[in-house]
C-alpha cells in the first residue's frame, strides 16, 4: 500500500465467516480499517456508511455473485480499488470483473501480501508469464458454461435453455470447482 495514502479504510466481503476472520485480522495487523460482510446487502449497508477506499469482494457470495456488488461500490465510491477474489476463477468472469470497475482479479488460495500488491494496482502487468500449454477440455468447457451464464446475467434456467442441457446438470457442473490446466 503507498505510504501517502491516509484513508486506509476497506470493505471485505465473503460468505466464508472463518476466512473473513482471518483475512481482517491480517489485514488490520498491516494498518487497514477493515469492516467485513457475508453477503451483498450488509456489504452495501456498510460501504454506505464506510465509503472505503478498497474493497476485496468474493466472486461468489452464498448463491449471489460478487460481479453484481462491483458496480453498487462504484457508485458509493468511483475511485474504489477492488480486488476480485475468487476460488472459481474463470477468463469469463475475470473479463467481466474488470469491465465492471474491479481494478484486479486474483485466485484463491491468495496471501495476505499478493491481496494487498493488488489493492493500488492501476496497471496491468506485462511480464505476465505466458502458458506454453492448451486449456483442456474440461477447462474450455467450463470456462464456456461460465461464460453463457453471464451472458443470460446469471439465470441458470436460461443458460440451461441456451445451451441445450437440463438446468440441473448445469447447476451440478457449475458447483464443481474448475479444472485448473
Amino acid at each position: 500500500m503507498s505510504q501517502d495514502t491516509v484513508n486506509n479504510t476497506l470493505l471485505l466481503v465473503d460468505d466464508d465467516e472463518t476466512f473473513c476472520s482471518v483475512l481482517k485480522q491480517a489485514l488490520q495487523k498491516r494498518d487497514f480499517e477493515v469492516e467485513s460482510a457475508t453477503n451483498i446487502a450488509d456489504a452495501l449497508t456498510t460501504a454506505k456508511q464506510l465509503e472505503p477506499v478498497y474493497a476485496v469482494v468474493d466472486l461468489r457470495i452464498g448463491h449471489e455473485s460478487g460481479l453484481e456488488l462491483v458496480n453498487q461500490l462504484i457508485q458509493i465510491n468511483p475511485d474504489i480499488h477492488i480486488v476480485m477474489l475468487t476460488g472459481y476463477s474463470s477468463v469469463a468472469t475475470a473479463v467481466e470483473a474488470i469491465k465492471l470497475g474491479a481494478t484486479y482479479y486474483l485466485t484463491k488460495p491468495a496471501d495476505v501480501n499478493e491481496i494487498i500488491a493488488a489493492l493500488d494496482k492501476k496497471k496491468g502487468d506485462s511480464s505476465v508469464a505466458i502458458s506454453d500449454k492448451p486449456v483442456s477440455v474440461k477447462r474450455l468447457e467450463w470456462e464456456h458454461l461460465q461464460k453463457v451464464l453471464i451472458e443470460h446475467d446469471g439465470n441458470i434456467s436460461a443458460a440451461a435453455r441456451a445451451l441445450n442441457m437440463h438446468r440441473r446438470t448445469l447447476q451440478r457442473k457449475l458447483e464443481k470447482r474448475p479444472v485448473r490446466e
